[in-house]
């Protein structure tokens, strides 16, 4: 067996483990309940140690599997705190972390993809990787002409790493309708897929940064480094550091916490009409506070194309859930195909489920805490309760997908910064129908 097939098969041992691993709690799970421990006991202990599992064991991969694991870490913010502690720092290792590959390999991309000349297009080139993320790793050089440049190599074979773990995940389908089960599993699972595959070529990455550059160019709130060169494994933007999101997450101050969450919301909500574009990425990793007190913005190898910006529709469900119009919206959501067609879900029932998830639109400010997003995980989760029946009937079109992973995402991270911001002028002056 070559080397690949062997790692690719260790890989499918460690996927598979997933779903055996919440079958085998889900029945102790019930047992517990036989001997007197509450539901929510129960329900809390069962969720905090599948995501310790899944977070262990995405965190050992590269590929898909990893980057599988980075957008579901954005979310450890809706785990309570008690049961949160013990692996909140193994989740921030896993947004920012991934073993290193050889100065030999390195070389041998950088050879591939630049020619064999490429040293003599950097002054200086230092061959320890500064940071390693899902599918390359990342150098400090000095370009020709004396700029510093951050050099992302992608690692040999991640193209089929990647691919192998879509497929497995794409296997586990039955596991995630468990989690979500009126959703649509094998649609948004493809379009997963098509996504994330797009983000093995650099030069479309390079393509979306360009792209942002020229939209954020001279902003006083955003920057965007520049790109430098690239190729289809290999692409050099300008370097720029600041102070890790991570770190304002564990220390920051609430005025600096306060800033970095209205700089993030605003990028996000702001993107889409200004780039036609939607940075859609959205964990720690990829976010810095520079010393001008600008948020820089990295790796846009995921993006979701919305040339016409942030749909319409989106801001005309936010109003009508706002206004407490109960009927219009499962209107507007069935037109949509987030209801699914033979559901005979009422309207009140949806108005009950999406109503709580507008609370940051009715204040002039909202303060995002790790208290609310778990209050709302609860509330949708309780297999007790009437949210979770309803959401049963609910769906995600495939299109939406990328739009509400940056939605969910960038919301974990403000209920992870415990940031206070004036969310509701944000949707006001960004999200077309909602003002209408």
């Amino acid at each position: 067996m070559t080397e690949l097939p062997r790692k690719t098969a260790a890989r499918t041992v460690r996927l598979a483990s997933i779903p055996l691993g919440v079958a085998g709690r889900t029945v102790g799970g019930w047992g517990k309940r036989l001997v007197g421990h509450s539901a929510e006991q129960v329900s809390a202990e069962l969720s905090a140690k599948t995501a310790e599992q899944l977070f262990a064991v995405l965190g050992e991969l590269k590929g898909g599997a990893m980057k599988f694991g980075q957008a579901l870490s954005v979310f450890e913010a809706a785990v309570p705190d008690e049961l949160a502690a013990p692996y909140r720092e193994a989740l921030t290792k896993l947004q920012a972390a991934a073993p290193p590959m050889s100065t030999q390999a390195t070389h041998r991309v950088l050879a591939e993809q630049l020619g064999s000349g490429w040293a003599g297009r950097f002054a200086e080139f230092d061959n320890v990787p500064d940071a390693a993320a899902s599918i390359g790793q990342v150098h400090r050089a000095v370009w020709h002409d004396g700029r510093p440049v951050a050099v992302k190599v992608q690692y040999p074979g991640a193209d089929e790493a990647l691919r192998s773990d879509l497929r497995q995940l794409s296997r586990f389908s039955r596991l995630f309708q468990a989690a979500v089960p009126g959703t649509e599993i094998k649609p948004l699972l493809r379009e997963l897929t098509d996504r994330m595959t797009e983000e093995l070529d650099y030069r479309i990455e390079a393509d979306h940064q360009r792209a942002f550059v020229k939209a954020f160019a001279g902003d006083r709130h955003v920057l965007v480094p520049r790109v430098v060169a690239s190729a289809p494994k290999v692409i050099v933007s300008e370097w720029a550091s600041g102070e890790p999101l991570a770190s304002i997450i564990r220390d920051g101050d609430k005025e600096t916490r306060d800033r970095v969450g209205y700089l993030l919301a605003e990028f996000h909500y702001s993107s889409p009409a200004r780039a036609g574009l939607l940075h859609a990425d959205p964990h720690p990793g990829n976010f810095m506070l520079t010393g001008d007190g600008r948020l820089c913005v990295i790796d846009y190898g995921a993006a979701a194309k919305l040339p016409n910006g942030l749909p319409t529709i989106h801001g005309r469900m936010m109003r009508l859930a706002l206004d407490g119009n109960s009927a219009e919206l499962l209107d507007l959501l069935r037109e949509a195909h987030f209801v699914r067609p033979e559901s005979e879900v009422e309207a009140d029932q949806v108005y009950a489920y999406l109503a709580p998830f507008t609370e940051p639109l009715r204040t002039e400010s909202f303060h995002f805490t790790r208290r609310w997003m778990q209050r709302q995980a609860w509330r949708v989760g309780d297999m007790r309760g009437q949210d979770f029946r309803t959401g049963r009937s609910l769906n995600l079109p495939p299109k939406y997908l990328m739009l509400h992973r940056v939605l969910g995402g960038s919301t974990g991270i403000l209920c992870q910064l415990d940031a206070e911001i004036p969310v509701r002028e944000l949707i006001m002056r960004w999200q077309p129908g909602f003002a209408e």
